[in-house]
């Protein structure tokens, strides 16, 4: 199986991005840290994983092994499927995750669309161990921070949702963010709309 690409990147879309390796395009499905950092033409070592079904055959890319383990050991947990592992990679990273699973944080787990609390709770029942002592948690236990690069990604779908290309939102909310301190969701929102407006 495909387990790594080098090429240059060809096309970017909302969740996807398309690889063209010596003249033959791969789309892949990757985290929104990912895609946030990709620019068209940028030479990209992408680490990979098919995923096969009846009636499906996806190929997942990631910037790291490290991040590519992780959404396997996403897979191995009855209830977790592809979309619901990338949404995770995409939301939070994989350290942060790794930090909540073993905290036991179920208050930031759910925040990831399409995670309800019982798959939060076989994830932290069935994961927790593995990443126990090799994750430094953050002082206080379960607070974390929601201003990793990731989060705004719930601010990207919104404006995706309004129209907006991918990239100039992604260009907006980089200015929007951008010596701002935390936003919420909304504020990103809405200061992003006002530079794609213009004002």
């Amino acid at each position: 199986m495909i387990g790594m690409l080098r090429g240059k990147v060809w096309e970017i879309q909302s969740e996807r991005l398309v690889l063209d390796v010596q003249g033959v395009g791969y789309l892949l499905t990757v985290p929104y840290g990912l895609l946030a950092k990709s620019s068209l033409g940028q030479e990209l070592v992408v680490y990979t994983h098919v995923v096969m079904r009846e009636d499906d055959l996806s190929l997942y890319g990631f910037s790291s092994l490290e991040e590519k383990q992780l959404f396997l050991e996403m897979l191995s947990v009855s209830g977790i499927g592809p979309k619901a592992a990338i949404s995770l990679l995409s939301t939070f990273g994989a350290v942060q995750i790794q930090s909540a699973i073993a905290s036991e944080n179920l208050n930031l787990l759910t925040k990831v669309p399409g995670i309800g609390k019982k798959t939060a709770q076989r994830l932290i029942l069935e994961l927790k161990e593995k990443f126990k002592g090799h994750v430094s948690l953050p002082s206080g236990g379960e607070s974390f921070s929601d201003t990793s690069p990731h989060t705004h990604s719930e601010a990207l779908q919104t404006l995706l949702a309004l129209g907006f290309g991918l990239e100039e939102a992604r260009q907006a909310l980089g200015h929007a963010v951008k010596d701002s301190g935390e936003l919420t969701t909304e504020e990103q929102v809405k200061k992003a709309l006002r530079l794609l407006a213009g004002g």
